[in-house]
Formats: structure tokens, sequence, C-alpha cells
């Protein structure tokens, strides 16, 4: 008799507790916005880890952070100082408004530390008062308190009696807000995007209106950016948008691009915690410190924070693929002839033979007047279909066929696989000879997916890549 393998399904039910349904998929691997399971199948990854991987699977930079500082020091606890966790706390307070910083693990933890200050505010400023005003379908973790704070009571009702002082009110509804709010209102608890129960923002000058209201009854404004923040709606946070700016505000999940962090923000007016208040073991350790300023570095450094203004979809918002070019366009006709004079130089440069490497072509652009990050001319190389070649760059344009290393069909979506680098190049040119049966693609480092909608679509794409020049 055959010996029966266990699987990790089965090993996680014998020894997990229960908490979710999870799908029969067993991940080892990510790139980018690739996911690998066990049988070496790989996934577009829609989910990000529930808006955690900010930067993709295996960010280089990310990567590198966690090396270096896992080199160095891990954790030490609040008993002492570390040069990351002060940094991070400075970065994130000149990103945001004037306030000072608690750390923690996760956006529950997070908000955790919100509701604590909002009752000793309460007890210090408005009598003893709190009762913190929520809004029905909001989610704020899954903590006793953040639960109840929640409203919804699919996740709440279980764990009855719950904690006093919460309120809700509907959501959008500023006159709600106002009627609900008595001797015994602490504070306002909102997000600025309803995230949970779909994805409902604020209403035109909604929060300036719950701003305006705290300010005239004496009530803090709490805002939960634990999904919203960190560049999510085209700003560093979803309530600058409406040019407010909060109490309090919490931050968690995309903040580690991976690692588990949270921060809970107090202006002067709200941070009234003092030593013994509140505390974490893990929270503010240098390693997942060290980890988010990298990312905030690279969100910086990338430009992808920045407003889109573009009168219409384009391709490229449609097939989630060159993501900064429909940036640079939709920041209007001076952002895109930067652009356009940059790579026409660049294409110069690399045709003359005058520049072989990014530090000589980034060399050469300053002595022209146009400054640009590696990052950026990493990314116009891509752009422009240019690959390494010898001791300089030449263009892909005959190189389609040799650059496609594997291709499988797990329906409705071909796999494509390619050296690290030159995705977006073969994926160009797969939209560009506009297949009837393929409707477009998705690009990450190495791998493409091609969305298949017709039979022999896939005959048509194996044909196109083998024969592409």
């Amino acid at each position: 008799m055959g010996h029966h393998i266990v699987t990790t399904t089965e090993l996680a039910e014998r020894y997990l507790m229960q908490v979710g349904r999870r799908l029969p998929i067993t991940f080892v691997r990510g790139r980018g916005c690739i996911l690998y399971d066990d049988s070496g199948r790989g996934f577009l990854d829609l989910v990000a880890g529930i808006a955690v991987n900010l930067l993709g699977h295996a960010h280089p930079d990310v990567v590198a952070a966690v090396t270096r500082q896992s080199a160095e020091l891990i954790h030490t606890s609040n008993l002492y100082f570390t040069q990351p966790q002060v940094e991070l706390a400075r970065r994130l307070v000149e990103l945001s408004f004037p306030s000072r910083v608690f750390f923690c693990n996760s956006g529950a933890e997070a908000n955790e530390a919100a509701i604590k200050l909002a009752r000793k505010w309460g007890a210090r400023n408005r009598g003893g008062a709190f009762e913190i005003i929520t809004t029905t379908g909001s989610f704020h973790g899954r903590t006793l308190a953040t639960v109840t704070a929640g409203g919804q009571h699919k996740y709440s009702d279980p764990f009855r009696p719950l904690p006093d002082g919460f309120v809700h009110v509907a959501y959008n509804d500023a006159a709600a807000i106002e009627a609900a709010t008595t001797d015994k209102t602490v504070a306002v608890l909102l997000e600025p995007v309803m995230g949970e129960i779909g994805v409902i923002p604020a209403a035109p000058g909604y929060l300036r209106q719950v701003r305006e209201w705290c300010d005239q009854r004496n009530l803090l404004l709490i805002l939960d950016e634990v999904q919203t923040g960190l560049g999510r709606t085209g700003r560093w946070f979803a309530h600058q948008h409406a040019g407010i700016t909060p109490d309090v505000m919490t931050l968690a999940k995309g903040l580690g691009g991976g690692l588990p962090i949270g921060a809970c923000l107090a202006n002067k007016r709200a941070d009234v915690f003092e030593p013994g208040d509140h505390g974490s073991t893990f929270g503010g350790n240098p390693l997942a410190c060290s980890v988010a300023a990298a990312v905030l570095h690279v969100i910086e450094r990338d430009g992808l924070v920045r407003p889109l203004r573009a009168p219409g979809p384009t391709a490229d918002h449609h097939r989630g693929r060159d993501r900064q070019g429909a940036r640079d366009h939709a920041q209007g006709r001076g952002m895109t002839a930067t652009k356009a004079e940059r790579q026409t130089a660049i294409l110069q440069l690399v045709n003359h033979g005058s520049a072989h490497t990014q530090h000589e072509i980034a060399a050469a652009l300053a002595r022209r007047g146009m400054r640009a990050t590696q990052a950026t001319i990493s990314r116009d190389i891509q752009e422009l279909g240019l690959v390494r070649s010898g001791s300089g760059y030449r263009s892909s344009s005959g190189l389609v066929s040799e650059l496609v290393l594997s291709v499988e069909f797990v329906q409705p979506v071909a796999v494509i696989k390619t050296p690290p680098g030159t995705a977006n190049m073969v994926a160009r040119r797969i939209d560009e000879a506009g297949l009837p049966g393929v409707a477009g693609t998705v690009a990450g480092d190495d791998t493409i997916i091609a969305v298949l909608r017709k039979r022999g679509a896939g005959r048509a794409l194996k044909e196109l890549l083998a024969n592409a020049g």
C-alpha cells in the first residue's frame, strides 16, 4: 500500500485555528505582481496581501532593507532608542501634519491607540466624555473595541456583550453626526474611503463639514487611513484631497511593504499619552521601521504619489501596464514634453554610442540640463525597447522571439516568461499586434499575463511570439 502524502491544506486544518475560509492554493514565492504556487503556476495578484504589498512582491529595495537591517539589529523593545524608529516617525510627520507617532504592529492596534487617546482626552477636556461616533458598515479592526467601532453586526455579534462607547450613523451624512452628538461624545472616527463593504468615497464636502463640526463642538476627528494612506488615492493621505487635517490618524497595511507595522499620529491637541499609558513590545522595531522607511523612499523616488487628472481613461489604465507612462501623460503637456525630450536624448546617446551604461546616460543627460534618477532612466530604457547588448544598449524590436522563455496556457490566460526586466517590451509587442482574441496584457518584471477571450487566440499568440521581429 502506498503512503498518503499529507497536504498543506490537511496540515492547516489540523494545526491552525479555522478563522477564515482559504482558497485551495499554497503560494511559495512572489515577484512583482505575480504569485507562484507550489506547483509552479503563476497568478496575477490583485489582492496584494489585502492592500499590504504596496510595492509588489520581493521589491529589490524592500529586500535590501530587510537584509541590511536584519544583519544589524532586529529588536530591542521600546525601553531604548533606535534610529530607524525616530527617522520613520520624522518622515511620517513631514508627509502629514505636525504630530507625534506611536508605533504598533497592525491597523487594529493603531485604532486601539486612537480610541485610548480619545478616552483620556475626553476625561481631561470634556468632563469624562467617552463616546465615539463611527459609521455603519465601517471597518476598524478585529479587537473587541475596534470590531465594535466598525458597526458590522456579522463581525461583532458573536462576541457580545460589547464595549460601550460607540454610536453608529450613516456614512456621508454629516447631519447624522451632528444629531448623534451629545455631552458624552468625545470624537468622530471615519474612513476617508470606506473599503470593507465596497469602495465608498467621502462625498464632496463631507469631511470638511465633519471637521468644522468637531471644531465647533470641541471633538476630536480621528481618520482611519489604514487602507487609504500612502498614495493609494493619488495623495499621500486621502484626507488631503478634502484640504483638512485630522487630530488623529491611523496607518498600517502598506506602510511596511509586507512587514507588520502600524502607526497612530496625534497632533499636539490630542497627544495626551504619558509614560505608562500605552505600549507595544514589538511596535516600532528597527526591522519594520527600516523597511517602512524604504517603502516611503521608493514611493517618493519613483513619483508614485501624483494626482491623476487625465480627461479620460487610457489604454494603459485599462491594461494595468506601463502605469508610470499613464501618470506622466496625465500630468499635462509639460510633463509629457519633458519625458519625450528625455527619451529622445537617450535614443540619440545610445544610437551614437556615446553612453553605454545607465550611469553614463544620467551624466550625459545632466550635461544637457536634464536631471533624471536611475529609476527614471531604467523605466525610459524599458519603454524605449532597449536591451543590453555587449557593452551598450540596442533596440529590442528584432529580439522579441529571443526574449520569450516559455508560454503556458491556463485558460483564460497565457502566462509568458521572459528574462528579468524585459516583460514590458514583449507585452508592448503583443498589444501593438492587436490580435482579435487577446483582450490585453499585464506585465511584471519577468512575467506577462495575456487575457484570452476567443478560441484560437492562444495559437495566434504563439505564432506572433515565435515570429515577432
